[in-house]
C-alpha cells in the first residue's frame, strides 16, 4: 500500500531578473577568483564545549586568524555586492509601482494579479538585501568587539553565524539570477522510481528520497512527499515529493535521469549498479499555461493501490507521445485525475521546449528522451567513495555529505553549463 507522509517548511526565494546583467557577472567573476579574500567558502563545524575557557581553546586550535578571515571574507562579499543588487531591485520595485499607477486594476484582473505578485516578490528581495546589510555590519562589529574583549568565544560564534547567513543568501541570490529558462521559477515535483534487480535498487531509491528531502530542508523549501510506495522487504518502489517553492524546478531540473549506486551491500561487492530513475516535472505555482489536450488523445485508467480501494490511483496516457503519468495522493478519483492531468501537461510542455517546437502536437515521439537511457550521476561506495556527475564532470569524494543533502555543487554546475 502506498504510504504518504508530509513535511512542510517555508522560504522566500528571490525571483529571477535579467536586470542585474553585466554588473552581476562582473562582480561574480571577482568573487569566484581564487584569491582567498573574496572567494566562496565552506565552513567547518565548531564543536560545543562545557566552559568559556574550553571554547576559547577550541577556537584557538581552529586558528583565530583563519576564523576571522572567513568572517571578514563574507563581509567583503556583502559589501561588494549588496549595494549594486539593492539598487537594481529597488529600481524594479519602482517600475512595478509605476505599472500599477498607470493601469486600471479593474480592467484586467489577471494582469493586475501578475503585477501585484511581482511587486510582492521584489519587495521581499529588497527587504532581504537590507537585512543582509545589517547582518554583515553585525558580523563586522562583533568581530571588532571580540578583539577588544580578548577573544570572547560567544561573540565569535555570533559573528560566525551571521557570516554564514550572509554567505548563504548571497549564494542563493546569485544562483537565482542564472535561472532564465521558461519554467525555472516554478516549483518542482520529483518522481523517483526504483529499477529492477531485487531489494538493492529499492533501498537506494529510499536513500535518494531522503537526500532530496534533506536538501529541501537545508534550503528552507516548502516540500512534502505526496506519494510513497514501499517495498515489503525494505526500501521503496517509487515516490513523489513536491516542492511548492519558487525556483525549485530551475535548481533540480539537472537531476533528471538515472542515478546509479556502485559498491557493496552487507559486505558484498555488487557487480552491477543499483539504478534509480529520477524525473523532475514543473509544479506551476503562479503561472497558468492554457494547454488544451483532446480527450480522444488520452487513455484514463484507475486502480486501487490496495484491496480496500481507499486510494483510487489514476493513470493517464497521452497516446500521441506515449507519456504516462499517475496520481494516487488525493482523496477522490476526480482530484487524482486533475492532479495527473496537470502533471501530464507539465511534462508535455517541457518536452516541447526540449525539442524546440511551439506546440505539443508537434512533438516527435521518436525524439523523446528516455530517462532510463540517460545517465546522470554515479555514486561509488566501495572500494572507494566518489560521486561523479556524468553531465558536468563534477566529482566529489564525500559521498556521505552528498547523501546528507549537500548537492549544491552539482546544481550550480548544471545551471552554469546550460
Amino acid at each position: 500500500m502506498a504510504k504518504m507522509w508530509a513535511e512542510s517548511v517555508c522560504v522566500s526565494k528571490a525571483t529571477s531578473s535579467a536586470a542585474l546583467g553585466s554588473t552581476w557577472e562582473t562582480s561574480s567573476s571577482r568573487m569566484t577568483h581564487p584569491r582567498s579574500d573574496i572567494q566562496l567558502f565552506s565552513y567547518a563545524p565548531i564543536r560545543a564545549s562545557h566552559s568559556v575557557d574550553d571554547n576559547n581553546k577550541a577556537y584557538k586550535q581552529l586558528g583565530l586568524s583563519s576564523l576571522k578571515k572567513k568572517i571578514e571574507d563574507a563581509v567583503i562579499r556583502a559589501e561588494m555586492f549588496t549595494p549594486t543588487a539593492l539598487e537594481v531591485e529597488e529600481a524594479r520595485w519602482s517600475k512595478q509601482e509605476e505599472m500599477i499607477r498607470d493601469s486600471n486594476l479593474w480592467d484586467d484582473p489577471a494582469r493586475s494579479d501578475r503585477i501585484l505578485v511581482k511587486l510582492a516578490d521584489v519587495a521581499k528581495v529588497v527587504d532581504s538585501l537590507k537585512d543582509l546589510t545589517f547582518k554583515a555590519e553585525e558580523a563586522k562589529l562583533i568581530t571588532e568587539l571580540a578583539d577588544m574583549n580578548d577573544i570572547n568565544c560567544g561573540l565569535f560564534r555570533q559573528a560566525y553565524n551571521a557570516s554564514l547567513d550572509v554567505s548563504k543568501f548571497l549564494d542563493h541570490y546569485r544562483m537565482s539570477k542564472l535561472l532564465k529558462e521558461p519554467y525555472d521559477l516554478e516549483g518542482a515535483c520529483v518522481i523517483i522510481n526504483a529499477g529492477s534487480g531485487g531489494i538493492y535498487p529499492k533501498i537506494w531509491a529510499e536513500q535518494l528520497l531522503s537526500m532530496y528531502a534533506k536538501w529541501a530542508k537545508k534550503q528552507g523549501y516548502k516540500g512534502r512527499v505526496v506519494e510513497k510506495c514501499s517495498s515489503k522487504n525494505g526500501g521503496i518502489k517509487s515516490a513523489m515529493i513536491e516542492f511548492e517553492s519558487e525556483c525549485a524546478y530551475g535548481y533540480l531540473s539537472g537531476e533528471r535521469g538515472v542515478h546509479s549506486l556502485i559498491g557493496s551491500q552487507n559486505g558484498c561487492i555488487l557487480r552491477e549498479a543499483s539504478a534509480v530513475c529520477v524525473d523532475i516535472v514543473p509544479l506551476f505555482l503562479k503561472t497558468t499555461y492554457d494547454l488544451q489536450i483532446d480527450d480522444v488523445d488520452l487513455v484514463v485508467s484507475s486502480s486501487s493501490i490496495d484491496q480496500s480501494g481507499t486510494e483510487p490511483a489514476i493513470c493517464i496516457q497521452h497516446i500521441p507521445t506515449g507519456i504516462k503519468v499517475q496520481s494516487s495522493a488525493e482523496r477522490s478519483r476526480f482530484a487524482n485525475k486533475i492532479k495527473a492531468l496537470n502533471r501530464l501537461k507539465a511534462k508535455l510542455l517541457v518536452i516541447a521546449r526540449e525539442q524546440g517546437v511551439s506546440s505539443v502536437t508537434s512533438i516527435k515521439r521518436d525524439a523523446i528522451v528516455k530517462l532510463w537511457q540517460k545517465e546522470t550521476r554515479r555514486y561509488v561506495s566501495h572500494p572507494f567513495k566518489l560521486v561523479q556527475d556524468v553531465k558536468t564532470g563534477i566529482e566529489l569524494s564525500d559521498l556521505d555529505s552528498v547523501l546528507d543533502g549537500n548537492i549544491e555543487p552539482f546544481i550550480e554546475a548544471h545551471i552554469n553549463m546550460r
